[in-house]
C-alpha cells in the first residue's frame, strides 16, 4: 500500500509476571493499519491476538506486564505515555470494544447515561441536551430501535446482540479514528453476529473509522476483513490480503486451519482436516519454529531456528523456511 499508516507496530514484545517469571505472551509483532481499513488478527486461544490488542492503549499494569516494543501513532510512540497522556489517546483516538458487553457496560446506570458519560469526558464544553441527542443518534447508527426509548433502559433488559451494539455505540461516542474490536461476536448467535459485523462494515464506510478485528473464525475474516494477520504463539506467522491468503496460503498453520473449516468452495463430501497436537504453552522455552513439532512438512532447520516474515509476493508475508527452499 502506497498510503501512510495512521498506525504501525514493530518488535512488539508482552511478558506477564508470573512466581518470579516472566511468560512470553507476545513475541516480535510488528504490522501497520492504515485509513478506512478492517485489519483481521487471527489464530488459536492463547496465540497472543487479546494480549497484542490491549498492549496498542496501554491496558496491561507495568507492576505485572512488560511490554516492549514501539506503536507508533501520530508520530509518537504510545508505550513510552505516562497514564495521564495514555488516558487523552485511550478512549478519544483509540476505542476498544471487549469480548463480553455484560461485564464490560456498567450495570448501575443506563445505557444512555454510560454513552453521553464517554462522550462528555473527551469532549468537555458539550452541554448534556447536546449529548444526549447524540447519543441517540449513535444508538440509531449501531441498529438498536425505538433508540429515544431505549436510551434509559439499563444493560440487563437488553439481548446479547443489543448490547454489543450498545457496546459499539459508547467506542463511537468520542468519534475515534481507530478501534480494537476483541472478538466482539463470541457470546453470539450466527444471525446476530453478521449483523454485528455488517455494522462494523457500515460505519467504517459512514465514518472513515478503521478496524482491528480479534476473532479466532476463519470464516469471519473471510467476509469482513481487508487484510489479516495469522499468529501462532505469539508471534505473526503470515500477513497478507485476504484473496492473498485464502487463494494462496503459505504457512503450513495457515492451511491447517483453512482444512480444519467448511467451506463454499470445497465438495460436500470433502473431509475437514484438523490440525493434530497443541500448541505450546506460555511456561515452554521455544527453539525454532513454534509450530515445528505439529507440523507436517518440517525441516531440521527449523526445530533450530525460527524463520523470519519474509514477502512471498506483493506484500504477502510468511514466516516459513519451507517458503524459502521453494
Amino acid at each position: 500500500m502506497s498510503k501512510k499508516p495512521i498506525l504501525e507496530v514493530r518488535d512488539l514484545h508482552v511478558s506477564f509476571k508470573v512466581q518470579k517469571q516472566l511468560l512470553q505472551a507476545v513475541r516480535g509483532v510488528s504490522f501497520d493499519l492504515y485509513e478506512q481499513e478492517i485489519l483481521g488478527v487471527v489464530g488459536e486461544s492463547g496465540c497472543g491476538k487479546s494480549a497484542t490488542a490491549k498492549a496498542l492503549v496501554k491496558l496491561f499494569s507495568p507492576h505485572s506486564t512488560v511490554v516492549k516494543g514501539e506503536v507508533i501513532y501520530m508520530g509518537s510512540n504510545l508505550l513510552d505515555y505516562n497514564e495521564q497522556q495514555i488516558q487523552k489517546v485511550r478512549g478519544n483516538e483509540l476505542g476498544m470494544i471487549f469480548q463480553d458487553p455484560m461485564t464490560s457496560l456498567n450495570p448501575t446506570m443506563r445505557i444512555g447515561d454510560q454513552i453521553i458519560e464517554s462522550y462528555l469526558h473527551h469532549t468537555k464544553s458539550v452541554k448534556n441536551k447536546e449529548a444526549r441527542e447524540y447519543a441517540i443518534q449513535l444508538l440509531e447508527l449501531v441498529g438498536i430501535p425505538q433508540a429515544s426509548t431505549r436510551i434509559d433502559e439499563y444493560p440487563h433488559t437488553l439481548s446479547g446482540g443489543m448490547r454489543q451494539r450498545v457496546m459499539i455505540a459508547l467506542a463511537l461516542a468520542p468519534k475515534p479514528k481507530l478501534i480494537i474490536a476483541d472478538e466482539p461476536t463470541t457470546a453470539l448467535d450466527v444471525t446476530i453476529q453478521a449483523q454485528i459485523l455488517d455494522l462494523m462494515q457500515n460505519i467504517k464506510k459512514k465514518t472513515g473509522t478503521s478496524f482491528i478485528l480479534i476473532t479466532h473464525d476463519m470464516s469471519v475474516v473471510a467476509g469482513y476483513c481487508d487484510r489479516v494477520l495469522v499468529m501462532y504463539s505469539g508471534k505473526v506467522v503470515e500477513r497478507a490480503s485476504i484473496d492473498q491468503l485464502f487463494k494462496n496460503p503459505a504457512h503450513p498453520y495457515t492451511k491447517g486451519l483453512l482444512q480444519s473449516i467448511p467451506r463454499l468452495d470445497m465438495p460436500t463430501d470433502h473431509p475437514l482436516i484438523p490440525i493434530e497436537g497443541s500448541p505450546p504453552t506460555a511456561t515452554e522455552s521455544i527453539t525454532g519454529c513454534a509450530f515445528c513439532n505439529r507440523c507436517k512438512v518440517s525441516l531440521p532447520v527449523c526445530a533450530k531456528e525460527d524463520a523470519v516474515l519474509k514477502e512471498k509476493n506483493n506484500g504477502h508475508l510468511v514466516a516459513c523456511w519451507n517458503e524459502r527452499e521453494q
